[in-house]
Protein backbone atom coordinates (compact mmCIF):
# COMPACT_ATOMS: atom_id res chain seq x y z
CA UNK A 1 0.00 0.00 0.00
CA UNK A 2 1.44 3.38 -0.98
CA UNK A 3 1.44 6.04 1.75
CA UNK A 4 2.07 8.91 -0.68
CA UNK A 5 -0.45 11.77 -0.57
CA UNK A 6 -0.62 15.51 -1.14
CA UNK A 7 -1.10 16.29 2.57
CA UNK A 8 2.32 17.26 4.06
CA UNK A 9 1.38 15.78 7.42
CA UNK A 10 2.63 12.36 8.44
CA UNK A 11 -0.05 9.67 8.17
CA UNK A 12 -0.30 8.58 11.82
CA UNK A 13 0.96 11.46 13.95
CA UNK A 14 -0.59 14.16 11.70
CA UNK A 15 2.44 16.42 11.96
CA UNK A 16 4.33 18.31 9.24
CA UNK A 17 7.83 19.79 9.03
CA UNK A 18 8.11 22.70 11.45
CA UNK A 19 5.61 21.29 13.94
CA UNK A 20 8.25 19.77 16.22
CA UNK A 21 11.75 20.57 17.41
CA UNK A 22 14.76 18.31 16.97
CA UNK A 23 14.45 17.31 20.65
CA UNK A 24 11.46 15.10 21.48
CA UNK A 25 10.25 13.40 24.64
CA UNK A 26 8.47 10.08 24.04
CA UNK A 27 6.03 9.03 26.79
CA UNK A 28 3.63 6.20 26.12
CA UNK A 29 0.51 7.70 27.66
CA UNK A 30 -1.10 10.66 25.82
CA UNK A 31 -2.19 11.89 29.24
CA UNK A 32 1.42 12.57 30.13
CA UNK A 33 2.08 14.90 27.20
CA UNK A 34 0.48 17.99 28.68
CA UNK A 35 2.18 17.21 32.01
CA UNK A 36 5.57 17.27 30.29
CA UNK A 37 4.70 20.28 28.13
CA UNK A 38 3.84 22.25 31.29
CA UNK A 39 7.61 22.52 31.84
CA UNK A 40 8.10 24.11 28.41
CA UNK A 41 8.10 27.81 27.64
CA UNK A 42 5.17 28.69 25.35
CA UNK A 43 3.69 25.17 25.22
CA UNK A 44 1.15 24.53 22.48
CA UNK A 45 -0.91 21.50 21.53
CA UNK A 46 0.03 20.70 17.93
CA UNK A 47 -1.89 17.53 17.06
CA UNK A 48 -3.93 14.73 18.54
CA UNK A 49 -4.63 11.60 16.48
CA UNK A 50 -5.05 7.97 17.54
CA UNK A 51 -2.58 7.28 20.38
CA UNK A 52 -0.37 10.17 19.27
CA UNK A 53 -0.61 13.53 21.03
CA UNK A 54 2.02 16.20 20.42
CA UNK A 55 2.88 19.44 22.16
CA UNK A 56 5.73 21.79 21.26
CA UNK A 57 7.43 24.63 23.12
CA UNK A 58 10.90 25.71 24.20
CA UNK A 59 13.57 24.79 26.73
CA UNK A 60 16.45 27.22 27.10
CA UNK A 61 15.50 28.82 23.80
CA UNK A 62 15.52 25.54 21.85
CA UNK A 63 12.36 24.16 20.29
CA UNK A 64 11.36 20.88 21.93
CA UNK A 65 8.35 18.60 21.63
CA UNK A 66 6.61 15.70 23.32
CA UNK A 67 4.77 12.99 21.39
CA UNK A 68 3.02 10.02 22.98
CA UNK A 69 3.71 6.64 21.42
CA UNK A 70 1.00 4.44 22.90
CA UNK A 71 1.94 1.09 24.43
CA UNK A 72 4.54 -1.20 22.88
CA UNK A 73 6.91 -1.42 19.98
CA UNK A 74 4.74 -1.12 16.84
CA UNK A 75 3.23 2.25 17.67
CA UNK A 76 6.50 3.55 19.17
CA UNK A 77 8.38 2.68 15.97
CA UNK A 78 5.77 4.48 13.87
CA UNK A 79 6.08 7.59 16.03
CA UNK A 80 9.86 7.72 15.70
CA UNK A 81 9.79 7.02 11.95
CA UNK A 82 7.36 9.86 11.31
CA UNK A 83 9.02 12.31 13.73
CA UNK A 84 12.39 11.75 12.04
CA UNK A 85 10.74 12.32 8.66
CA UNK A 86 9.78 15.84 9.76
CA UNK A 87 13.09 16.81 11.32
CA UNK A 88 13.45 15.37 14.84
CA UNK A 89 16.75 13.68 15.64
CA UNK A 90 17.09 13.42 19.43
CA UNK A 91 14.68 11.33 21.50
CA UNK A 92 14.22 10.71 25.22
CA UNK A 93 11.88 7.91 26.22
CA UNK A 94 10.04 8.76 29.45
CA UNK A 95 7.91 6.20 31.25
CA UNK A 96 7.49 3.60 33.93
CA UNK A 97 9.12 0.22 34.36
CA UNK A 98 9.18 -2.75 36.70
CA UNK A 99 12.17 -3.45 38.93
CA UNK A 100 14.24 -6.53 38.09
CA UNK A 101 16.73 -6.41 40.98
CA UNK A 102 15.95 -6.49 44.69
CA UNK A 103 18.17 -3.49 45.40
CA UNK A 104 16.32 -1.36 42.81
CA UNK A 105 13.36 0.13 44.65
CA UNK A 106 10.10 1.81 43.68
CA UNK A 107 10.85 5.48 43.13
CA UNK A 108 14.39 4.85 41.84
CA UNK A 109 15.25 6.00 38.32
CA UNK A 110 16.47 3.62 35.64
CA UNK A 111 18.58 5.02 32.82
CA UNK A 112 18.29 2.48 30.02
CA UNK A 113 21.65 2.11 28.27
CA UNK A 114 20.56 -0.93 26.27
CA UNK A 115 17.61 -3.27 25.97
CA UNK A 116 16.88 -6.98 25.60
CA UNK A 117 14.98 -7.46 22.34
CA UNK A 118 12.22 -9.63 23.81
CA UNK A 119 9.71 -8.17 21.34
CA UNK A 120 8.79 -8.50 17.69
CA UNK A 121 8.95 -5.04 16.15
CA UNK A 122 12.71 -4.65 16.01
CA UNK A 123 13.28 -7.86 13.99
CA UNK A 124 11.56 -6.11 11.08
CA UNK A 125 14.51 -3.68 11.10
CA UNK A 126 17.64 -5.64 12.03
CA UNK A 127 18.58 -9.26 12.81
CA UNK A 128 18.20 -10.22 16.47
CA UNK A 129 22.00 -10.36 16.89
CA UNK A 130 22.21 -6.57 16.47
CA UNK A 131 22.15 -4.95 19.94
CA UNK A 132 19.57 -2.36 20.99
CA UNK A 133 21.82 0.31 22.47
CA UNK A 134 21.09 3.88 23.53
CA UNK A 135 23.19 6.81 22.38
CA UNK A 136 26.12 7.10 24.80
CA UNK A 137 25.99 10.88 24.99
CA UNK A 138 22.26 10.93 25.71
CA UNK A 139 22.65 8.22 28.36
CA UNK A 140 25.48 10.07 30.09
CA UNK A 141 23.62 13.38 30.07
CA UNK A 142 20.47 11.80 31.54
CA UNK A 143 22.42 9.99 34.26
CA UNK A 144 24.44 13.08 35.19
CA UNK A 145 21.30 15.21 35.38
CA UNK A 146 19.50 12.69 37.59
CA UNK A 147 22.45 12.30 39.94
CA UNK A 148 22.76 16.08 40.11
CA UNK A 149 19.22 16.13 41.50
CA UNK A 150 20.23 13.60 44.22
CA UNK A 151 18.12 10.79 42.76
CA UNK A 152 18.83 7.09 43.22
CA UNK A 153 19.97 6.21 39.71
CA UNK A 154 20.68 2.86 38.05
CA UNK A 155 22.19 2.68 34.57
CA UNK A 156 21.83 -0.59 32.73
CA UNK A 157 19.89 -2.94 30.49
CA UNK A 158 16.10 -3.23 30.39
CA UNK A 159 13.90 -6.04 29.15
CA UNK A 160 11.64 -4.81 26.35
CA UNK A 161 8.66 -7.14 26.05
CA UNK A 162 5.45 -7.31 24.05
CA UNK A 163 3.17 -8.81 26.72
CA UNK A 164 2.44 -6.89 29.92
CA UNK A 165 0.51 -9.77 31.46
CA UNK A 166 3.00 -12.32 30.24
CA UNK A 167 5.42 -10.68 32.64
CA UNK A 168 3.03 -9.85 35.48
CA UNK A 169 1.09 -13.12 35.51
CA UNK A 170 3.20 -15.70 33.66
CA UNK A 171 1.96 -18.71 35.62
CA UNK A 172 -1.44 -18.69 33.88
CA UNK A 173 0.06 -18.68 30.40
CA UNK A 174 0.40 -21.97 28.43
CA UNK A 175 4.08 -21.04 27.92
CA UNK A 176 4.63 -20.31 31.62
CA UNK A 177 7.86 -22.29 31.96
CA UNK A 178 9.46 -20.47 29.04
CA UNK A 179 8.43 -17.06 30.38
CA UNK A 180 9.65 -17.83 33.88
CA UNK A 181 12.95 -19.29 32.71
CA UNK A 182 13.66 -16.25 30.55
CA UNK A 183 12.68 -13.85 33.36
CA UNK A 184 15.16 -15.60 35.65
CA UNK A 185 17.82 -15.36 32.95
CA UNK A 186 17.32 -11.62 32.45
CA UNK A 187 17.59 -11.07 36.21
CA UNK A 188 20.64 -13.32 36.39
CA UNK A 189 22.28 -11.23 33.68
CA UNK A 190 21.74 -8.05 35.67
CA UNK A 191 18.86 -6.43 33.79
CA UNK A 192 17.61 -3.49 35.85
CA UNK A 193 14.01 -3.04 34.72
CA UNK A 194 11.23 -4.29 32.44
CA UNK A 195 9.34 -2.07 29.98
CA UNK A 196 7.90 -2.24 26.46
CA UNK A 197 9.47 0.34 24.12
CA UNK A 198 13.22 0.86 24.56
CA UNK A 199 14.50 -1.94 22.31
CA UNK A 200 12.40 -1.07 19.25
CA UNK A 201 13.10 2.64 19.68
CA UNK A 202 16.85 2.07 19.97
CA UNK A 203 16.89 -0.23 16.93
CA UNK A 204 14.87 2.22 14.81
CA UNK A 205 17.19 5.02 15.95
CA UNK A 206 20.19 2.95 14.82
CA UNK A 207 18.67 2.38 11.40
CA UNK A 208 17.65 6.02 10.96
CA UNK A 209 20.97 7.35 12.34
CA UNK A 210 19.39 9.45 15.09
CA UNK A 211 19.98 9.62 18.85
CA UNK A 212 17.81 7.97 21.48
CA UNK A 213 17.98 7.27 25.18
CA UNK A 214 15.55 6.74 27.99
CA UNK A 215 14.85 7.13 31.65
CA UNK A 216 12.19 5.25 33.54
CA UNK A 217 10.46 5.52 36.88
CA UNK A 218 10.88 2.20 38.66
CA UNK A 219 7.81 0.49 40.10
CA UNK A 220 7.13 -2.91 41.63
CA UNK A 221 9.40 -5.73 42.73
CA UNK A 222 11.08 -8.57 40.81
CA UNK A 223 8.97 -11.18 42.64
CA UNK A 224 5.72 -9.30 41.81
CA UNK A 225 5.00 -8.70 45.52
CA UNK A 226 2.59 -5.81 46.18
CA UNK A 227 3.87 -2.30 46.67
CA UNK A 228 3.14 -0.42 49.87
CA UNK A 229 1.26 2.88 49.84
CA UNK A 230 4.57 4.67 50.36
CA UNK A 231 6.10 2.84 47.39
CA UNK A 232 3.14 3.74 45.19
CA UNK A 233 3.60 7.38 46.15
CA UNK A 234 7.36 7.28 45.57
CA UNK A 235 6.95 5.79 42.10
CA UNK A 236 4.43 8.26 40.67
CA UNK A 237 5.53 9.33 37.21
CA UNK A 238 5.13 12.98 38.26
CA UNK A 239 8.36 12.58 40.25
CA UNK A 240 10.21 11.54 37.09
CA UNK A 241 9.21 14.47 34.90
CA UNK A 242 11.46 17.17 36.45
CA UNK A 243 14.38 14.76 36.04
CA UNK A 244 13.50 14.17 32.37
CA UNK A 245 13.31 17.91 31.78
CA UNK A 246 16.67 18.51 33.43
CA UNK A 247 18.10 15.63 31.41
CA UNK A 248 16.95 17.23 28.16
CA UNK A 249 18.35 20.58 29.28
CA UNK A 250 21.70 18.88 29.85
CA UNK A 251 21.56 17.33 26.38
CA UNK A 252 20.85 20.73 24.89
CA UNK A 253 23.66 22.39 26.87
CA UNK A 254 26.16 19.79 25.71
CA UNK A 255 25.02 20.10 22.10
CA UNK A 256 25.41 23.88 22.20
CA UNK A 257 28.83 23.61 23.81
CA UNK A 258 30.08 21.14 21.22
CA UNK A 259 28.86 23.36 18.34
CA UNK A 260 30.87 26.38 19.42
Amino acid sequence: MSMERDDPRQYHIELAPGDVGRYVFLPGDPGRCEMIAAYFDEPQLVARHREYETWSGYLDGQKVSVTSTGIGGPSAAIAMEELVAIGADTFVRVGTSGSMQTEILPGDIAIVSGAIRDEGTSVHYLPIEFPAVADVGITTALADAARGMDKRVHVGVSQSKDSFYGQHDPARMPVASRLQDRWAAWIGGGAICSEMEAAPLYIVASVLRVRAGGLMMVMGHPDQSPMTDAEWEASKVEHLLPVAIEGMREIIRRDLASSR
